[in-house]
Formats: C-alpha cells, structure tokens, sequence
C-alpha cells in the first residue's frame, strides 16, 4: 500500500498519542486502521474493538487470551503488539505495520518459485516452532493470515483462534473445531479430541503445497467432498515438485497425526535444510535484534590511540579506574546516596549476596574487566549468549519454555573509586530456572569476586555519615 498517499488524510490524535489515517480493513468485531506514532513517526496498525459487542457477545476472555498469546509469542515472524489501549467504549491494539500485505495475494498471482516458497515455508516453521515452545497454538494457518514486510520476511499474524497449553482437557487434547476447511487437518473435522500442534503442523503443510504450486491439495466444490478427500489424504503433486519436496509433503499431509513429521524432523529435512538458518534474536527496548551481529568483530574506535599510550595503559592496569580505560571500557555509573538507600535498606552493602526475588546485589572490589570475563565464563559453560554494553552484561539461554529462554542482566555501579556494586537481575525466563542457574552456576564462580566484610563495612560508614 502506497503509504504516501495515505498520511495527508491523518485525524486527531488518539488518546495524544497516535494519528489515525485510512481504514486497511474489518471484521466482524473490529477494523484495523493505519496510523502513525506522533512522536517517532513510525507507522503503525490499530485495531479497534467495540467493547459493547465483545461484552454482548461474551468474548471479553477471549481478547484477554489473544492479548497475553501476542505478548508471550514476541519474535521476527510473528506480527508484534506494541500496545494495548481503552477507553470506555473502545480496546486498541497497536500493531506493527506489515507493508507488503498478505501472502496471499503473491500466491493468486501464480505459484512462486522453489526457492522463495522454500524461504518463507522456513520462516512459517521458525514462528510455529516459537509458539509451539511457548505452549501457543495457532490452529487457523493459511496465506491469509501470513503477510509480507518491506523486506520480503513472513509475519504470522491474527491469533485470534489461537490457544494455550493450559487450555487442553483431561486427555491431552483440544475439542474446539476452529480453522479455515481447505487447512484444517482431518483429527480436526473428526471431532474426537486432536493435539493442536500436529494440526499446525497440517495447515503448515497445505500452505507449502499452495505456494509450490498456486492451488489447493484437497479443493472441491463441495464441502464434504473436500472433507472426504482431506480424510484420505487424496492429493497429488504436480510433476514439478522435486522428490524432496514430495516426500516432504507427504510426510507433512500425513493423516495419521501420530506419524505425522514433527517440527524438529523438518528442520531436519533436506529440503528444509537448503540454505536455513535459525533466527537468534533478543528483544530490547521493544524492538528486534539479531543476535548474529553481535557475533561480527567490532569496528575500531575513531581516535584510535599510540602504541605508547596503550602500553602505559596496560602497565596500569592494577588500578581500578584505568584498567577499565585500558580496556575500552567506560568507568561505570557512580552511585548517589538515594540510589544506595534505594538498593539495600540501612547500608547493608556487605560482601554477600542479598537476595531480593528475581535480582541480587553484591560488592566487589575487583575491576570490571575481570567481573565482565567471570559473568563470559559462565555463560560459556552453559551455553549462554552474552552481549555487552557498556558496564552492563546480558546473559541468553537457548532453552525454550513457555515463558521463553532465560534471561539474565548484569549492571555494574560505581560505589566507590576502589568499589562496585553488581546487580544481577532475572529479565526473561522461568523463575525456577533463574534461581537454580544462580545457585548453580553464578553463586559458586561470583563468590571469589566479592568484597570482605570488613572493608565493605568501613566504606558502608563512610557513606552513612557523608549522607546525614
């Protein structure tokens, strides 16, 4: 969509924050109109929902559940809710702003190329396997509800038929029939009981048979001979199709769920494999970062210094301040005395660990250099990633659960010239996990680091009566 021609039809601003353009379209209970931020000027989806009608309608805990499903399923494949806001006739949910449309639209043209099917049928499997891990189940997959952005990259988008894993009855599975007929997997028409995610894992193979080829695998005009032929599993592959992606196929379209290819078999199926690669991303200040790029050496600083000063820098190094200056580092963030009030009550910066729930504090005396290599140790024993900036280190586990991998940051505070304070902070990730990992892992190996409680005692005086 031409966004140019959209924005001189901007309305006043909603709740002061965004303006409203052109509707993109509706639904039943809601319409979907492109807006702008007014401060960042990023554009953006708003969906409106009526709230008499959801409440008429009984549907106030169905919002609630697609609400806590799009928070809980954050990645680079999946459309991201960047706000929730109401009033008291209205619910907004602001959205990314897909710009490419629905993938659907590609596909009406013709059937696409082997390549480019395949990348998106990889993205499509990267976001279910996402969802899947985080116990979310989409159960309505089709190129309707899969759009494009500007770069060509899939979004999985309306989870509005979606569930959660707490939602399955007493025998492990879901009885709600939802989902679009022509993607609906046949446990699904049945009736009896079917494990959501092998009925994904169904959709997901209909939408690569559409993409390869530009129709449906089981299309009929009536719908119950469709229903029978999914039954079946009666379709054909076109001569096209290559032996990989035919075994594939029917391996995905498979009618016994039990047999069916599950997701880390595809992700280790040849065809599959052809140039994949993982996503590895981490999410801060509500956006998406590839993690790969970290991986790339750094660029050298602009005034690179003399070969002179850097030794005299390494020579110094036993002093606190200049072996953080030796090193690239910045000198950490000093701490005023509210910031010392606020993080222990009464002074209490001794030299062990106070734990406060999902964080914990401790001094130390050691620069740090040395404090940011014992937290890359750690994360290289468990297989964490660790990225760095400044005086402040994030630890990422690889682990999925359904609140996700865990998540861990570090933030280094000056204390003293010859003191920090480390603070260790759960950011993602299950609780359980956090605290094991502390005990385990991080505990052990930070001990040695931490201040004696002698001298922290005297500095934690000199800081007292500097503050009265």
């Amino acid at each position: 969509m031409a966004e140019h021609s959209l924005h001189s039809q901007w309305k006043p601003l909603l709740l002061g924050r965004y303006e409203v353009g052109k509707l993109l379209g509706r639904g039943t209970f809601a319409k979907v109109y492109l807006a702008r931020n007014a401060r960042t000027g990023e554009s953006v989806a708003i969906k409106v929902l009526d709230k008499e009608k959801i409440l008429k309608c009984g549907l106030i805990g169905h919002i609630k559940r697609e609400i806590a499903i799009l928070r809980r399923v954050r990645h680079p494949n999946i459309v991201h809710l960047h706000e929730v806001m109401a009033t008291k006739a209205k619910i907004y949910f602001v959205m990314q702003f897909v710009r490419g449309g629905e993938l659907f639209a590609r596909v009406a043209k013709g059937r696409l190329r082997e390549d480019t099917a395949r990348r998106y049928f990889q993205q499509l499997i990267s976001a279910v396997a996402f969802c899947h891990a985080r116990g979310v189940f989409h159960r309505d997959i089709k190129p309707e509800n899969l759009l494009l952005d500007e770069n060509g990259d899939l979004k999985v988008s309306d989870f509005g038929l979606s569930t959660v894993s707490d939602q399955i009855h007493q025998d492990g599975l879901f009885h709600t029939f939802c989902g679009t007929p022509a993607y609906v997997a046949p446990e699904v028409l049945a009736r009896r009981g079917y494990d959501a995610a092998k009925a994904d894992i169904w959709s997901c193979g209909v939408v690569l048979f559409v993409l390869m080829a530009g129709y449906l695998p089981f299309h009929e005009e009536n719908l119950m001979a469709m229903y029978r032929k999914i039954y079946k599993g009666e379709f054909r592959c076109p001569r096209w199709f290559s032996s990989d992606l035919t075994r594939l196929l029917s391996r995905l379209l498979d009618t016994n769920p039990q047999t069916r290819i599950t997701i880390p078999e595809i992700m280790e199926n040849r065809w599959f494999k052809k140039g994949f690669r993982h996503v590895r991303f981490y999410i801060e200040d509500d956006r998406f970062h590839n993690l790969d790029d970290l991986d790339a050496p750094p660029s050298p600083p602009p005034d690179e210094k003399s070969e002179s000063e850097s030794e005299s820098d390494h020579e110094s190094s036993s002093s606190f301040p200049s072996s953080n200056q030796g090193l690239g580092l910045p000198r950490p963030a000093s701490l005023n005395a509210f910031d010392i009030i606020s993080f222990s009550q009464g002074f209490n910066l001794s030299g062990l660990f106070e734990e406060r729930g999902e964080e914990s504090r401790f001094v130390s005396g050691e620069p740090v250099s040395n404090i940011i290599s014992k937290l890359e140790e750690i994360a290289k024993v468990v297989s964490f990633t660790v990225r760095k900036k400044d005086c402040s280190v994030s630890l990422a586990g690889t682990r999925e659960g359904e609140k996700g991998p865990l998540a861990i940051a570090a933030e280094i505070y000056e204390l003293t010239p010859e003191l920090v304070v480390v603070e260790v902070k759960k950011k993602g990730g299950d609780k359980g996990e956090y605290e094991e990992f502390c005990n385990r892992e991080l505990k052990p190996v930070l001990q040695n680091l931490m201040h004696d409680k002698s001298a922290a005692a005297a500095h934690r005086d000199n800081i007292a009566s500097d503050t009265e």
